[in-house]
């Protein structure tokens, strides 16, 4: 049809070139990625993960055309008219990998399904960098067609969500204990139910099994074993590493709209809190503030900014690397080790043994929290987890 019309050689008539937004792969890393929308003005705007976040560097600067205009400000259309050409906006690389992408969602779909499942989220981090290599979450929505959505799925829930994260929690838990040396693998305690103050604190299944190991309570997910744990770390420590692991504040994650679920402050924190936490019971995270935890294990003991963006790169060509950022370190190396092969240990011949994939020497810990609604705990729903590293 263009070249029909210039080929009428109609004076004054010209044309622009428009760009139109075009996903190849479908609504893969929706949540992630956000979408272009319209601002108050009707101008383009990034809203949401990387658009929103990056919104400026990506949008580049628009074209303009300078005309004379008479005292009336009408254009003069005998007068000079300048162009100035529009500039592309800057270029991201991600440390996401399409194919590690491709395949959580496929099988986060497949698992939701067979459970039944209401929603889930899956984060893949590189322990050494920070960088994401997949992060999908489900229901989610296509950028390209984002109004016929629900607006609750705009958000990403693995920064924008909080749950109680349970058993996975206990992995930082011991490994304080183990960094302040206040218990080793071998420490044996007597599992039984423990009373404080008025409240009775039992093992998840109500099964005790006597004498056992600071291994074997990773390995039976033993509460009571873990509020032996936190007893020996005792409150001021106990808050003091929960801090340091980066919980109470944001991560810093380059996605429009991480939050933070706030710590109490320390001077409200009560024997029974002090309990509870100890297990992953009335503490507030979100799933990348638990996998950025963990993953400090498996660094070392070092805990890193998470991030999406590897370089940026200009219309020139230029490109900025961005260098991987360490926090702080918040546990030795040795105990981060010591950890390591208990979480192996939990691994093989815990709760989740059946799901090990067979050759593979994988650190981590199963969860079922439980979900609080309206000052007590659903009874019939629970969030399940896992959390860890491999090879």
């Amino acid at each position: 049809e263009t070249q029909k019309i210039k080929a009428l050689a109609i004076a004054g008539l010209g044309f622009e070139r428009e760009p139109r937004r075009f996903y190849p792969e479908a609504s893969m890393a929706g949540q992630l990625l956000g979408f272009v929308g319209s601002d108050t003005n009707g101008n383009d705007k990034g809203y949401f993960g990387l658009e929103g976040y990056y919104d400026r560097e990506l949008r580049g600067k628009d074209g303009v055309i300078q005309l004379e205009k008479d005292a009336k400000g009408a254009p003069i259309l005998v007068g000079e008219a300048a162009r100035i050409e529009p500039e592309d906006g800057r270029s991201l690389r991600l440390w996401l990998d399409r194919s590690v992408q491709q395949i959580v969602e496929r099988r986060l779909r497949e698992g939701l399904t067979k459970y039944g499942a209401s929603q889930g989220s899956v984060v893949v981090m590189n322990p050494q960098t920070g960088g994401i290599v997949a992060m999908a979450s489900y229901p989610t929505y296509h950028p390209g067609t984002f109004p016929s959505y629900d607006k609750a799925l705009y958000p990403n829930p693995v920064v924008g969500s909080s749950f109680e994260p349970g058993s996975t929690f206990k992995t930082l838990v011991m490994a304080a204990a183990l960094a302040e040396k206040k218990v080793t693998p071998g420490s044996v305690m007597d599992e039984q139910p423990i009373q404080i103050g008025e409240y009775t604190i039992r093992t998840w299944n109500n099964k005790y099994h006597g004498s056992i190991t600071m291994s074997q309570v990773l390995e039976y997910s033993s509460n009571v074993g873990m509020v032996y744990v936190g007893k020996k770390l005792e409150k001021d420590a106990l808050l003091s590493y929960i801090r340091n692991f980066g919980f109470g504040l944001a991560t810093g994650i380059d996605l429009e709209e991480e939050s933070s679920p706030q710590l109490r402050p320390q001077k409200e924190w009560t024997p029974i809190d002090l309990g509870t936490v100890s297990f992953g019971q009335g503490i507030a995270v979100t799933p990348l503030q638990m996998v950025r935890a963990v993953a400090a294990l498996a660094n070392g003991g070092w805990l890193m900014e998470p991030k999406m963006v590897k370089e940026v790169s200009d219309a020139k060509g230029r490109t900025i690397p961005i260098a991987p950022k360490k926090v702080r370190r918040v546990i030795d190396s040795t105990s981060a080790s010591i950890i390591t092969e208990m979480m192996v240990a939990a691994v093989d011949r815990g709760e989740a043994k059946w799901a090990k994939p067979p050759g593979y020497r994988i650190a981590g810990k199963t969860g079922t929290a439980q979900i609080p609604v309206a000052g007590h705990y659903d009874a019939t729903k629970t969030i399940a987890s896992f959390v860890g590293f491999a090879p």
